[in-house]
């Protein structure tokens, strides 16, 4: 995949020919999103947020510098997922910088793959799912316009990729938009984009949830003029009137790995922030597939950016889907389950819960856009490598003029197979492999720490970045202003951040070695003998839940004579 891109969705084309329901096995495996309207949030920003999984992609924050450009200069195309060489076509007169997933116009997009029909994929397009996002980022000014941009894209030059959720948002508007190639050799595609309400909030995660929609409403509805004309032609759609259509169930119909796997997350994301989700338990669960999730609804109270993070870290605790204190969770309750996500047990098909937090994420991303700040720190990159349950994230000003160096993709230095401590992917993911098996147990000490490190640049009170914008932001130089939001950034990036994280990951090396636990005062000091040495370590071997279980299984073998 290019320097500096992310690939987010790992089904490749020869995958086309397997059966519905493995694709949707393999498509859940991929990304979550939520996405809140500014009169739904706390104060006033508009949020989305993306964890971007998939198993060994090396995170980075993505980069690029803005420009202006010669009438003939071309842009090479490369297919996110595979690098493939796809094609070029010209250069925009005009690119905008772009860091992670927003510009400095507090454009943000961000996707899921929900695949759909397989015939629809079309080999022959230039524009894949994951260039067509960093092209209209380079190129907009509004979410209107980012949509307007990636429809003239695929109208003019082909849709390579599958079926494709976008969230599209700027510091006003929230917008979904969800789009289906025509098959090899027909350029276009067929698409929806509906406005979300700015009291409302929304998640999708790999599945279709556009279904039927106001063709009237030219306001916040938006839509190729052939959408329900195609469906007709290919006989998706046989209804009578289009008032009727529904975009999921003619190109992307529910089975059960869709709702399961995928469907769930939206829920959990939803039952986290709205009222009234228990009525959806069971469509969630994959027993009623003919139903449905509303796209979008009014929070239960006004939406944080710690609520968001939360919705990023979901296990369903607490939910029929919790998969913690059962025997898979192993002895310290581990919410997390080992790839595949399915299984054999003799001839029985089996599968493992899928939550939105889950140890193959690559990083997550939460853009915070804010009207009330100029463009250069009213937007704000929450960014993460890893799993952000098990790793703090750190604010970026959209306007930076550079990122931290421990957020790079260096080829040969720190990449997808080369390990740097300088690297937040390696440190992250070194801290959370040694924490996953022993959860119970380190849990708690890698939670103080990813706390202690949010709340320096973290005000619960305002839910703004902890540092006085008034400060950062010069009236007279938006140079000097974007210089200092990239000192800030940069320094909480390399010594909040990163030095904390090395501190845990010794910290941690050093209190439960060899399964053991040495004894600390509040302080994480070690306590020590009146000679010199470390007190005698607590042995607390398994939990007495598990001891039962041993027991259980093993009969008297284990008994003491």
């Amino acid at each position: 995949m290019p320097d500096g891109s992310v690939g987010l969705f790992i089904m490749k084309r020869t995958l086309l020919t397997l059966s519905a329901f493995s694709f949707f096995l393999l498509s859940s495996l991929a990304c979550t999103n939520v996405i809140v309207g500014k009169k739904a949030s706390a104060d006033g920003s508009v949020f989305v947020s993306y964890n971007a999984d998939s198993y060994g992609m090396y995170g980075n924050l993505y980069r690029h510098v803005g420009s202006t450009h010669q009438k003939g200069e071309m842009r090479k195309i490369f297919d996110w997922d595979t690098n493939k060489y796809l094609g070029e076509i010209p250069q925009a007169e005009r690119t905008y910088n772009v860091v992670g997933q927003m510009n400095e116009n507090q454009v943000s997009i961000t996707e899921t793959t929900f695949g759909g029909r397989e015939e629809l994929a079309d080999s022959t397009g230039i524009i894949d799912y994951g260039s067509l996002i960093y092209i209209a980022l380079e190129r907009s000014i509004s979410a209107r316009n980012a949509i307007e941009i990636m429809t003239s894209l695929v109208a003019q030059y082909g849709y390579y990729s599958e079926g494709e959720t976008f969230s599209i948002c700027d510091k006003n508007e929230a917008w979904i938009m969800e789009m289906m190639g025509k098959g090899p050799g027909s350029k276009g595609a067929v698409w929806v984009a509906i406005r979300i309400p700015d009291d409302c909030v929304c998640a999708h995660a790999n599945q279709s949830r556009i279904t039927r929609f106001n063709l009237k409403d030219k306001n916040n509805v938006l839509y190729a003029k052939d959408v329900i004309k195609f469906a007709r032609a290919k006989g998706f759609f046989t209804g009578k009137n289009d008032a009727d259509f529904s975009f999921r169930d003619a190109y992307a119909p529910n089975d059960f790995g869709a709702v399961r796997f995928c469907e769930a997350r939206a829920w959990s994301a939803f039952n986290r922030l709205c009222d009234g989700m228990d009525k959806y338990i069971e469509y969630a669960k994959g027993n009623e597939l003919n139903g449905e999730m509303p796209l979008y609804l009014k929070p239960k109270k006004p939406v944080t950016l710690e609520d968001v993070m939360g919705c990023m870290r979901d296990h369903y605790e607490g939910t029929p889907f919790d998969i913690q204190n059962e025997l898979g969770a192993g002895p310290y309750n581990m919410p997390y389950r080992p790839t595949p996500l399915t299984f054999k047990v003799d001839s029985k098909e089996c599968f493992n819960e899928r939550p939105i937090s889950t140890q193959q994420t690559s990083f997550c991303f939460i853009g915070q856009m804010r009207s009330q700040y100029p463009d250069c720190i009213g937007g704000v990159v929450w960014f993460t490598n890893d799993d952000p349950n098990m790793a703090p994230f750190v604010p970026i000003y959209c306007g930076v003029s550079e990122v931290p160096k421990c957020f790079q993709r260096i080829e040969g230095v720190q990449d997808d197979v080369t390990f740097s401590w300088e690297s937040a992917f390696w440190l992250q993911n070194t801290v959370s492999n040694m924490v996953y098996p022993y959860y119970d147990k380190m849990f708690p000490d890698l939670l103080r720490y990813r706390k202690h490190i949010e709340e320096i640049y973290v005000d619960s009170e305002s839910d703004n970045v902890n540092i006085l914008i008034e400060k950062i932001y010069q009236p007279s130089g938006k140079d000097e202003t974007i210089k200092k939001a990239t000192e800030y950034c940069c320094n909480v990036a390399s010594d909040s951040m990163m030095k904390k994280w090395t501190e845990l990951f010794k910290f941690l090396v050093v209190k439960h070695n060899d399964m053991a636990v040495k004894k600390t005062d509040d302080r994480d000091r070690f306590l020590k003998t009146p000679y010199g040495y470390a007190e005698a370590p607590n042995r607390p071997g398994y939990p007495e839940a598990y001891r039962q279980q041993i027991l259980k299984a093993t009969g008297d073998k284990y008994l003491m004579k």
